[in-house]
Formats: structure tokens, sequence, C-alpha cells
């Protein structure tokens, strides 16, 4: 019998049982996938992520829904990257700082992690900057999947793949009052996902339901495991760049557009993310996403080898 310390983390939420759920691993040199799928759906959280190791300049570390392995994972990135800092893994230097690489598969991904006032961890984590393409779209079926109207969407807008890390199909909504009547057919949309290679829809509107945050969004993923997402770094990333793509917000002089969007508020798991696209002539060539996350619980996964 081997134990494994673990914890489970809300991200994007600085209070508890807001945002979405991820469970940390530590410790998990010698797991195959197999059991790293079975254990994440043991669980049958959004994310599990499995350190395999880690030190102060690189953590290898996997990512699975209950379905599968994620290439990226940005919900779970905030998460662990929160626990190495909550368990003193992750020293901060003199400036409040943490920058560090997280190995993925066969990729890195950079983490610049910064002490707030009231000491939490801001995570922000580098996110694949999105291929565009116009997609030909039943929009008639989408909508009907989605438990809207083709006259909800934002007219001006065009219906979008995203393609990052993941494959997003990107809905413009005009409103937010239309956004929360959204009621979809998560069967159908898996298999219109499934058919279309998608990953996610992520469905968002301009108009938003706290002062302060810049678009709303709500990411239906049954593709992948998860019916609709409280909170979604990578997702968010794919509509930071849609909208600057589309000069929804523009550069204030900085080299930079920040944007706050707030997603889970219609699953009652209420989250905040922050993006930022640093731009070069008009175009995107850094994309980061991130948040605070919230630790719930923590303890040990007992595991015999069978």
């Amino acid at each position: 019998m081997t134990n494994f310390p673990f914890a489970l983390y809300d991200a994007f939420s600085d209070k508890a049982f807001g945002g979405s759920q991820a469970g940390i691993v530590l410790d998990t040199i010698g797991l195959d996938s197999g059991t790293c799928l079975n254990i994440a759906r043991e669980f049958g959280w959004p994310a599990t992520c499995f350190v395999s190791s880690s030190n102060a300049q690189s953590i290898s570390a996997r990512f699975y829904s209950t379905k599968r392995e994620y290439q990226m994972c940005g919900h779970g990135t905030v998460c662990l990257m929160t626990m190495m800092v909550d368990n003193g893994a992750l020293k901060w230097d003199r400036d409040g700082k943490i920058s560090i690489k997280l190995d993925l598969l066969q990729s890195q991904t950079a983490v610049e992690i910064s002490r707030l006032e009231n000491g939490r961890a801001l995570i922000m984590l580098d996110v694949e900057i999105p291929i565009h393409r116009p997609v030909e779209v039943d929009l008639p079926k989408l909508m009907k999947l989605l438990g809207a109207n083709v006259d909800d969407l934002a007219g001006e807008l065009p219906v979008e793949t995203v393609v990052g890390s993941f494959t997003h199909l990107v809905v413009p909504i005009g409103s937010l009052d239309q956004m929360k009547q959204i009621n979809p057919d998560f069967e159908g949309l898996k298999d219109y996902c499934n058919l279309s290679g998608i990953d996610t829809i992520a469905v968002f509107c301009t108009e938003v339901e706290i002062a302060g945050n810049d678009f709303h969004v709500r990411d239906f993923c049954p593709a992948v495991g998860v019916p609709e997402s409280a909170a979604a770094g990578t997702t968010n990333g794919a509509l930071t760049s849609y909208l600057v793509n589309h000069r929804l917000f523009c550069d204030d002089g900085s080299g930079k557009i920040e944007l706050t969007s707030e997603q889970g508020l219609e699953m009652g798991r209420p989250s905040t993310l922050y993006s930022v696209a640093s731009l070069r002539n008009g175009e995107v060539e850094r994309l980061q996403v991130g948040g605070v996350a919230t630790k719930i619980v923590e303890g040990q996964l007992s595991y015999e080898d069978q």
C-alpha cells in the first residue's frame, strides 16, 4: 500500500466553493497513465494533477479529466502552483515573485507568481497563442443544442474556432440575460463536439454582472468530461485572443491589454480570471491567464498496485 499526499483546491476563487476544482497528487513517479486516469475518475473532479517531481526551477506534472489526459490545464496549474507555495516548496524572492517552468508532456509552460497584499499567491501562466479559423456552422442546430435562439447571437461578431491547447468554438451572445437563459442538451453537445473536433463551446457576452469585469463566460465541455466549467484558464485565454483580434478591446499605449472575466455564476461557483495580451504591431505575441486558488481539503490517497 502506497500513500500519496493530495489536496483539493478551488481555482480562480478567493473563497471556498467557488471556481473550478482540481485535485493535486504528489510524489506520483512510476504511476502509469491508466492508474492516473482511474484515480481521476475516483475523485470525479474537473481535473486531477499528478506531480512526479519538483524543485525550485521546474515541476513535472500531468493533468487528467475523468475521460482523458489533458495537454494543458489552466485551472489545474493555478491550483498546483498555489499548493506548492502553500507547502513551502516554492519560495518568494525579495520582490515577492516566483518564476518557474511547468513541464507538461513534451512542452513547458512559463509561470509567474506574485504575492498579493493579503499574502495570497496570484498565479499567471503563459498559454499558447491560438490560431483563429473561420468555420461553417449550422447555427440553428448549434443554438438549439445550446437551448438558445439564433437571434440571441451578437450579430456583429462571428462564430469562430479558436485553436490553442484546446479547440474552442467561440459563440458571442448579445446580452447577459440571454446568457443566463442558455440550457444545453449536453448529450447532444457532446456528440456535436466529437463529430466536429471541438473540445469546448465557449459562450460569452460583454455585458457583465459584476462591475469592473470585462466579459461574462460560460464554457461547455461535455466532450472532455465536464458538462460546464466553472472556470477555465485556457478558454479565457482563447476568448481574450478573440476579443483582441476583433478589436473589442484596444491597447491603451502600454503594449498590453489586461482583461478580467467572470465565469461560473450560473453554476453557483463564481470565478474571477485575469488575462494579459502583450502586443507587437497590433498582434498578440504573448498571452497569459491566471488568478488565485483556495485550498478546501488535504489528506492521503492510499493506493495498492494490483
